[in-house]
């Protein structure tokens, strides 16, 4: 039998209610991992396991008494330490900030709150959320747990780290062109960046989401059923909708699915992470889906100005520092934000036009199909120290080409494993879907997970 820190989320809950199973062993299992595995990987800003022992206490009492307080009494939990918590201070991930103390939680930490959730810590992310790696002025470093000098992925990267790791089977990370995805392929996890405004946020912006970082796609469907829940703060909320908290069986057979190869912009896609990906569309194709290529449809001028976009919307967080804390700010994205400071109005509008025109793009490319299978990066998980998949230099994002499309259609997409490198490095492949239908992408995700050969299924790195 799995230890208790290596179980799903659905398995706890079903041990807690027969009673061969108590939250304070998985809580106890839990702290064991942490304290073996915390010292080098660094996923952690905040954590108290005295505390979560304590609420485990209460929620075996709750248990016993037939009285639990929600779907995920009991049940460790993560949040990405932008999800603030009331009484937290909210670095984003940066030395040079003067951290805000929120006085309320957000909506995603109310929501699991409420549900009985033991909140365990709060993950560290990089500056600003803007690498895809582990590397923060604050933080230090975050390491892979399958491979300790690789990254871990960002900017959700403490998140991954502890999903992988086995801090308990639910972690909540934000995305605003992959930072949840990211982190899923390199370090084999299952995620689901949830369609635009599914999940409530105390500071909306375009193409930024919350959402769940897991080992399984029930995991990630009980954990979205939770955070989904309505919060008037949002005011960019889809209108309220309960979902299930389980997977809905999927059908493969007629099932249209698009195969994504060529982003059309950025980094070309590496051979291992491409024969992965084929490998999975193969699985659904064997099971009766049809399964049809999807051309390029993004341009290398609208990444470009994405980029820029977002250069611009950080030069103003960097501006807004003083000079002590300017030069305390990760030297790299010192000089990103910098690129931004020759664009003028004229541009930041163009910049805007590019995004409404890859949303545009990216519906119309995909609408034919129920899901789109693609790699999530074009490359594998690279060394730990990096603060970008190329190193130091600077680049507009070459690696996004596939992920952020989907944030500013604001259409759903997860990532499951689909392979290994050779070096055993994992590969995930991106599951997208139409507007709206987080279902559909999850019961793709939890069919493939079900049926993927042996080669392509983790065996997660969870050890004391």
């Amino acid at each position: 039998m799995e230890r208790p820190a290596a179980r799903a989320a659905t398995d706890l809950l079903g041990a807690y209610a027969d009673g061969s199973l108590s939250p304070v062993d998985v809580v106890r299992d839990v702290a064991e991992v942490v304290a073996a595995r915390e010292p080098t990987l660094n996923a952690f800003y905040v954590h108290d396991l005295a505390a979560a022992h304590e609420q485990a206490l209460a929620s075996e009492r709750r248990y016993r008494d037939g009285t639990p307080l929600g779907p995920l009494d009991g049940v460790p939990v993560t949040v990405k330490e932008n999800l603030g918590r009331a009484g937290i201070p909210l670095p984003l991930g940066n030395a040079g900030v003067a951290p805000a103390v929120p006085l309320r939680s957000s909506p995603v930490v109310e929501r699991l709150e409420e549900a009985g959730a033991i909140l365990i810590g709060s993950t560290v992310m990089p500056d600003w959320g803007m690498l895809s790696s582990g590397v923060s002025s604050l933080h230090g470093i975050t390491r892979s747990p399958w491979d300790e000098s690789l990254t871990t992925g960002g900017s959700s990267s403490g998140a991954g780290a502890a999903a992988a790791a086995g801090y308990g089977p639910l972690h909540v990370g934000t995305d605003i062109g992959g930072s949840i995805r990211l982190p899923g392929t390199w370090l084999g996890l299952t995620t689901l960046k949830p369609s635009a405004g599914r999940v409530p946020l105390d500071v909306p912006y375009l193409g930024r989401v919350a959402g769940p970082i897991t080992r399984t796609a029930g995991d990630a469907a009980l954990l979205l059923s939770v955070i989904c829940r309505p919060d008037a703060r949002d005011w960019t909320s889809l209108p309220p909708e309960e979902l299930p908290s389980t997977v809905r069986q999927l059908d493969p057979a007629g099932l249209r699915v698009g195969l994504h190869l060529d982003a059309g912009c950025g980094l070309a896609v590496e051979s291992d992470v491409r024969a992965a990906v084929e490998d999975a569309a193969a699985v659904f194709a064997h099971a009766g889906a049809v399964v049809t290529p999807v051309e390029p449809f993004m341009r290398q001028a609208w990444l470009e100005d994405l980029d820029e976009f977002w250069r611009v919307r950080s030069l103003m967080d960097l501006d807004a520092l003083d000079p002590a804390g300017r030069d305390r700010v990760l030297p790299y994205i010192h000089r990103w934000a910098d690129g931004g400071r020759g664009a003028h109005g004229v541009d930041v509008l163009r910049d805007y036009a590019s995004i409404m025109a890859m949303q545009q793009a990216t519906v119309a490319a995909t609408s034919a199909f129920d899901v789109v299978l693609s790699p999530v990066a074009p490359m594998p998980a690279f060394p730990a120290e990096w603060p970008m998949p190329w190193g130091e230099g600077d680049a507009a994002m070459p690696h996004i080409g596939f992920t952020a499309p989907y944030n500013l259609s604001g259409q759903p997409a997860g990532t499951t494993n689909c392979g290994f490198t050779p070096d055993g490095r994992p590969i995930g492949v991106q599951v997208s879907g139409r507007r709206f239908d987080d279902l559909g992408v999850l019961a793709a995700l939890s069919w493939f997970e079900a049926r993927r050969p042996d080669a392509m299924t983790p065996r997660w790195p969870i050890r004391t």
